[in-house]
């Protein structure tokens, strides 16, 4: 886990009200998944919508996300909090991180431009899980 890396996207993209207490969360093995729980069905009181851009549910896949992502900035290496054990807390290309995290069915956070811009994709439901472009222009 890179602490470093968990504060920039908790700092820039999750309400502050809550920030002190995810961070303590992602930092505790044992409470690690309580803090991707809040990422499930209640995701709109845990990120600030202000910087969500939702996407179209219908018919988007990997290689459009990367594309679109790759439309805001220069992305190098990603950072990747993920319900996913196996990715989770590691820095990957974006196309390795969309590929593990795309239907994945749980909440997961690529950071894309660290504190700029990440991918959500939370818990799905019925049909297609809700995504987002968390963009933040400062």
């Amino acid at each position: 886990m890179n602490r470093t890396q968990e504060q920039l996207i908790v700092k820039a993209f999750f309400e502050k009200r809550i920030q002190e207490r995810i961070l303590h969360e992602l930092a505790s093995p044992k409470k690690r998944l309580d803090a991707l729980s809040r990422l499930c069905y209640n995701y709109t009181t845990t990120l600030r919508k202000k910087y969500l851009i939702e996407l179209p549910k219908a018919n988007f896949n990997k290689e459009d996300l990367e594309t679109l992502l790759r439309k805001y900035g220069p992305i190098k290496q990603c950072y990747v909090i993920s319900w996913d054990e196996d990715i989770d807390g590691k820095e990957m290309p974006l196309s390795s991180a969309l590929e593990h995290i795309v239907g994945l069915g749980m909440p997961s956070i690529i950071s894309c431009i660290p504190g700029k811009l990440a991918y959500f994709e939370s818990e799905q439901g019925y049909g297609a899980p809700p995504r987002y472009v968390l963009k933040r222009n400062a």
